[in-house]
């Protein structure tokens, strides 16, 4: 696990996404200890002896000075049992961009799937001290930037936190070069249609029924639907209950729903996760990506339905849950 932190390190370094003396790196070893870089480091030159055994309450097995951002790791820890790695590094778009702005959207496929809109945290001191609005945050998504710092992300390993902080700042980049060559940089999404004052209990048959209704009698999604020959059948999963819910589309319309738990799709969440994503919290997309949510079926066939799907996602976000 050194190694591999030592090699996490020399890629950021040879990326670029790192510099001087500043960034830190991290991995689960069990529920009670990690390793961690040590403060004063340089992350592309680490040697083994620069990777200390640390537990999760913060205290250092042997000798060394762990990293000063030891708060923000093992806090991500706490929070996240799931976790196994985090980097936090200071890119240098990123960071540039940020000073200006609070939120980034990417334009391309690819990169809304894997990063969705990024939101920042305001950062104050030089290192992490409250530690309660990046875990707020991360319930939502993998990545997060903290204004005039830098960005963390987490992951199941070391190379998916590292491919988290690569994307944004590759994306970032390539807002650059679009305002260069056409307008101004991409903010945060526009804002999503109002939702319901109502607030629905989570699956409920009411909550269904609602689902059903806007889909149906929404005209932009019965366009994308029939535009793109929307014909699957989809199902969620509330993963405490196994409760399943499935929703037969044809063109894009929803024809019959039922509790079919073997759906061509299936969408497989805790019920924190599907309440966020009920609330307008976190995109399905970048949910599923990143494995807060488990995707059964084959993704590159959904992702022919992207434009209804999206629409889909946003109707849901009218629909909110208690």
């Amino acid at each position: 696990m050194k190694n591999k932190i030592i090699e996490t390190g020399k890629l950021l370094w040879d990326k670029g996404l790192v510099t001087g003396f500043n960034g830190n790196i991290s991995a689960r070893v069990d529920d009670g200890t990690l390793l961690i870089t040590a403060t004063g480091t340089c992350l592309g030159y680490l040697k083994p002896q620069d990777v200390l055994l640390m537990r999760i309450s913060g205290e250092v097995i042997g000798d060394g000075n762990a990293s000063t951002e030891k708060l923000m790791h093992t806090a991500i820890y706490k929070n996240f049992p799931e976790v196994k790695a985090v980097v936090h590094t200071h890119p240098t778009y990123t960071n540039g961009f940020f000073l200006a702005n609070t939120g980034f959207t990417p334009k391309t496929f690819e990169a809304k799937f894997y990063l969705g809109e990024v939101k920042s945290v305001e950062q104050t001191t030089p290192s992490v001290t409250d530690t309660a609005p990046v875990i707020q945050e991360l319930k939502a998504t993998n990545i997060v930037v903290l204004r005039n710092h830098g960005v963390v992300a987490m992951g199941p390993d070391l190379f998916h936190a590292f491919v988290l902080i690569q994307e944004l700042e590759e994306q970032v980049k390539m807002d650059l070069v679009n305002v260069h060559y056409m307008q101004g940089p991409t903010g945060p999404a526009p804002a999503a249609p109002r939702p319901s004052s109502r607030k629905y209990k989570l699956f409920s048959k009411e909550q269904i029924e609602e689902i059903v209704r806007l889909v149906n009698s929404d005209a932009q999604m019965q366009e994308l639907g029939s535009k793109t020959a929307m014909n699957m059948d989809l199902a969620v999963c509330l993963q405490e209950t196994g409760d399943t819910y499935s929703f037969k589309f044809r063109n894009g319309k929803i024809t019959e729903t039922g509790r079919d738990g073997n759906a061509e799709f299936l969408i497989t969440a805790n019920d924190a996760i599907w309440r966020a994503v009920f609330n307008r919290q976190i995109d399905p997309f970048v949910a599923t990506t990143q494995k807060k949510m488990n995707l059964r079926g084959d993704f590159a066939r959904i992702s022919k339905w992207y434009a209804p799907c999206s629409r889909i996602f946003q109707l849901w976000a009218q629909v909110p849950v208690e």
